[in-house]
């Protein structure tokens, strides 16, 4: 996948970490809040900056109050992790928000695609159904799927053997 898709993909794969996290489920936006590491380490991420946007998300979650600020923290980490091509990362991130906030659509989503990146496409499939029944809307949950019938069902050949 070339970077400028990874970075789209990564785009829409980044949950806001926001001290007042409003969402509109219909255009997936989400108001940022007062943490502003958070609020600068989503933008770089937005962006494709990875590093820079980890490093800010971590400075935040030193303070972070609110379970569902440090989810969607670590939901952001995933996602960059993710973009960065390093899915095990991602997909540790991922757990922790999900333990955290269990209808984080986003964790599920970002933890989908890291899976998908490993070739796991049925544990990216089963996340991927999770994230859709929280929030069927989401354009990210499409794209991701569409990846995964992609590569999850292209036909292969069986060859035999003439020695």
């Amino acid at each position: 996948m070339a970077r400028a898709q990874l970075i789209g993909l990564a785009i829409g794969l980044v949950a806001s970490a926001a001290a007042a996290q409003v969402q509109d489920r219909a255009q997936n936006r989400t108001v940022l809040g007062a943490n502003e590491f958070l609020t600068a380490g989503a933008e770089q991420i937005r962006v494709g900056e990875y590093d820079e946007g980890i490093r800010l998300t971590n400075l935040g979650l030193r303070e972070v109050a609110s379970v569902g600020e440090r989810s969607a923290a670590l939901s952001n980490l995933c996602a960059a992790y993710a973009a960065k091509g390093n899915p095990d990362r991602a997909i540790d991130y991922c757990t922790q928000s999900i333990v955290l906030k269990e209808s984080n659509w986003r964790a599920y989503s970002n933890r989908s695609y890291a899976f998908y990146l490993k070739g796991l496409y049925k544990k990216a499939h089963d996340d991927l159904e999770i994230a859709a029944s929280i929030n069927p809307e989401a354009r990210q949950i499409a794209k991701i799927r569409g990846m995964i019938n992609e590569r999850s069902l292209q036909p292969s050949v069986i060859m035999e053997d003439h020695r």
